[in-house]
């Protein structure tokens, strides 16, 4: 996976004055092919409807300054891809997914982890870290180490 970066400040300005634009003609289109013409070049583009419609998001995102990744979801990924998308090491990632923590699938020696498995636990985590922070600074209050 590429390295996920926020979009220029160019590249932003760009998007806030695109999206409306894009937002306003997705609106009026009635079919599921859409063509579009590449001003430069003159050349005319048939692409799927939805692919457009994913243009609008793309946009919107880099309009409001979010970085932007595009995976497809079906795709597998390997358990040093798994560890370095947790930011965990192989060996551990393996536990997680021997515990029955992540689902995986072996192919002949080899396990294979979904990419969306390996970004629900990621997500889990994250809520996981939340709840236990919240959890240290109530108890903190509690016994008076932390002023509010």
């Amino acid at each position: 996976m590429e390295q996920i970066r926020r979009p220029s400040k160019l590249e932003q300005k760009m998007a806030i004055e695109s999206y409306p634009t894009l937002s306003s003609v997705l609106s009026h289109i009635s079919g599921e092919q859409t063509e579009i013409e590449i001003e430069e070049t003159k050349e005319r583009i048939k692409i799927p409807y939805r692919a457009l419609e994913l243009l609008g998001e793309i946009l919107k995102a880099m309009s409001e300054g979010k970085p932007i990744s595009i995976v497809p979801l079906a795709t597998e990924v390997t358990t040093q891809k798994a560890a370095e998308i947790l930011g965990c090491s192989r060996p551990y990632l393996v536990k997680l997914l021997e515990e029955g923590k992540i689902d995986f699938v072996k192919v002949g020696r080899h396990r294979r982890i979904m990419l969306e498995d390996v970004l629900a636990y990621k997500q889990k985590m994250k809520k996981d870290q939340k709840t236990h922070l919240i959890d240290i600074m109530g108890f903190d209050e509690e016994i008076g180490l932390y002023d509010s």
